[in-house]
C-alpha cells in the first residue's frame, strides 16, 4: 500500500508546514491552515491520465536568443470586441486565461457567449456546477445557436482528459477551476493542492498542444481570487469581473497579462438575453446628466488605452449630529480626505463641520488621480451651490500644495472630450508643453492651482 502524506498547507498563498498553527508566517492570515493527506510519491509525476493528451517532457539545451526561432502568433479574434480589447487583441493560441469575480456578476455567461460566437471548429465547455440541461437553458435565453460548442458536465480531471483526447477541441473552457479534482490527490476540490495540480495539468495541456484554456475562478470575501496566490503566477492572464449585480453594468479589468497591456477595460451592459457590450462608455456614462443642479463635473479619465469621460456627483451639507461624515461611492475615500484638507488649507473652503458625499456615476470604481481636479470642482460647487456649464471638462492632479499637476496622455483625453462635444477642458500648465502644433476643437485652459480655477468659475 502506498505510504500517503499528511501536511498541512494554507489555503490562502499555500504554504506548507509540519503541523497545524493558527496563523500563517508566510501572508499572516488567521484560521488559513488545513491538514490535507497527499500520496507523496505521484505528487512529483505528472498525472498519468494525462498520456496521450500532453507530450513527454524532454530535455532541452540552451540556446542563443539570436537563434532562437520565433513566428509570430496569429490570434484568434472574437466577435466580441471589448473581450478582445482585454485580452490584447484577441485569443493567443495555447493561453491560460483566469477570469475570477462574485457569483452571479455573469462569468459563465460571458464565457458561454464566447463559446457560442467565437469562429472555431468544436468549442468545449466543461461545467462542474451547472448541468446539461441548465447551460442549454441559458444559451436558448440568450438566443444564440452554434454547431461547435460542446457541453461536458464533469469534475473528474481524470474524465475531463478522456473526452478531450476522443473531442480534440480548439478552445477548452472550465468552469469552475475550484471544482476540479484529481483522483490521484486524497484532497477535497477546491482545496490549495488541487487547485494547483489541475491548473498544472492544464496549463501542460495547453503549451503543449497550442490549445486556449479559460479558467472560471472563485473569489474570497475581501474580492481576491481564491485558491493559492501560485494560481495568478501560473496562468498567462487574469481578468477581473467587476460590477455592482443591482446595476446595469459590468467591467471586465485585466490585472496581468503577458501578451498585452495591463489595467485596460471592457465594458458590458447586462440585458435580458445576455451581456451586451457598451462600444462608447463615455457617451454612456453621461448620458444622464441634469441641468442646472450642483455638485456635478465632468472628469477625463483613462483606463488601459480607453479615455473615459466619468461624471462626479459631490453632495456637501452641514453634519446634523457633530462628526462630519466621509463617504464615497467609486473614489478612494483617503483620496477624498486629501482633497479635503487640500480645499480647507489652500482655498479656504469651510468644510471640517460638513458632511461629504462622493459618487462615481454608474457604478464604476476609478483610481486615476487625473479626476482629482473634478472632484475638488464638484465638492466647491455643492458648497456653493452652483451649478457648472454643461460643457465644462477636467483632466488634472491636485497637489497637496494646491498646485495642478500635469498628466500622462492628456492629447487622448482632450480628444475623447471634443468628440463627445465639450467646448472647454482645464489641465495643468505643465501639459501645455506637449500640445503644441496640434488643432483641437475645443478651448483648452491651463491652470497652475486650484484657486485660481475655483475663483474662474465661482466668482
Amino acid at each position: 500500500m502506498e505510504k500517503i502524506k499528511f501536511t498541512f498547507r494554507c489555503q490562502h498563498c499555500g504554504a506548507q508546514y509540519p503541523k497545524w498553527q493558527g496563523r500563517c508566517s508566510a501572508c499572516q492570515q488567521w484560521n488559513t491552515i488545513l491538514g490535507e493527506s497527499v500520496p507523496s510519491r505521484q505528487l512529483q509525476a505528472a498525472p498519468w491520465y494525462a498520456a496521450g493528451v500532453v507530450r513527454a517532457a524532454t530535455s532541452n539545451k540552451p540556446k542563443l536568443l539570436q537563434d532562437v526561432i520565433y513566428q509570430a502568433e496569429s490570434r484568434v479574434l472574437c466577435p466580441d470586441k471589448e473581450f478582445s480589447r482585454v485580452l490584447g487583441g484577441g485569443i493567443v493560441p495555447g493561453s491560460l486565461v483566469l477570469i475570477g469575480g462574485e457569483p452571479g456578476i455573469g462569468k459563465s455567461t460571458l464565457l458561454l457567449q464566447i463559446a457560442l460566437t467565437i469562429p472555431l471548429e468544436r468549442v468545449l465547455y466543461v461545467s462542474g456546477e451547472e448541468s446539461e440541461a441548465q447551460i442549454k437553458m441559458r444559451a436558448v435565453r440568450m438566443g444564440y445557436r452554434s454547431e461547435g460548442c460542446y457541453v461536458l458536465n464533469e469534475t473528474s480531471l481524470q474524465s475531463i482528459f478522456q473526452q478531450i483526447s476522443q473531442l480534440q477541441p480548439s478552445l477548452l473552457i472550465i468552469d469552475s477551476i475550484q471544482t476540479l479534482h484529481a483522483q490521484h490527490i486524497e484532497a477535497a476540490a477546491g482545496s490549495v493542492v488541487q487547485v494547483r495540480d489541475c491548473t498544472a495539468s492544464l496549463l501542460r495541456y495547453a503549451k503543449s498542444t497550442g490549445t486556449p484554456v479559460f479558467l472560471i475562478g472563485h473569489i474570497t470575501k475581501e474580492g481576491n481570487l481564491a485558491g493559492p496566490k501560485v494560481l495568478e503566477h501560473m496562468v498567462d492572464t487574469v481578468l477581473q469581473f467587476e460590477g455592482d449585480r443591482h446595476l446595469a453594468y459590468r467591467i471586465v479589468r485585466t490585472t496581468k497579462n503577458r501578451f498585452g497591456a495591463t489595467a485596460e477595460l471592457g465594458i458590458y451592459e447586462m440585458c435580458q438575453n445576455g451581456l451586451r457590450e457598451v462600444t462608447n462608455p463615455s457617451e454612456l456614462l453621461i448620458a444622464q446628466r441634469e441641468q442646472g443642479l450642483s455638485g456635478m463635473a465632468i472628469g477625463a479619465s483613462l483606463e488601459g488605452n480607453r479615455s473615459l469621460l466619468i461624471e462626479l456627483q459631490a453632495l456637501v451639507s452641514p453634519a446634523t449630529y457633530g462628526t462630519a461624515q466621509r463617504s464615497t461611492t467609486g473614489f478612494d475615500t483617503k483620496r477624498l480626505n486629501m482633497l479635503l484638507a487640500v480645499l480647507e488649507k489652500r482655498v479656504g473652503l469651510r468644510l471640517g463641520a460638513q458632511d461629504v458625499f462622493l459618487n462615481i456615476a454608474g457604478g464604476l470604481s476609478v483610481e486615476d488621480p487625473a479626476l482629482d481636479l473634478a472632484a475638488c470642482v464638484a465638492l466647491a460647487s455643492s458648497l456653493q451651490d452652483q451649478a457648472l456649464p454643461q460643457h465644462y471638462c477636467f483632466a488634472a492632479e491636485v497637489g497637496l500644495g494646491g498646485e495642478i499637476r500635469g498628466v500622462n496622455r492628456v492629447e487622448q483625453r482632450i480628444a475623447e472630450a471634443a468628440k463627445l462635444g465639450f467646448k472647454v477642458i482645464f489641465i495643468s500648465q505643465h501639459n501645455q508643453k506637449s500640445l503644441s502644433g496640434q488643432g483641437f476643437k475645443i478651448d483648452i485652459q491651463p491652470m497652475t492651482r486650484i484657486d485660481e480655477i475655483l475663483t474662474t468659475l465661482f466668482r
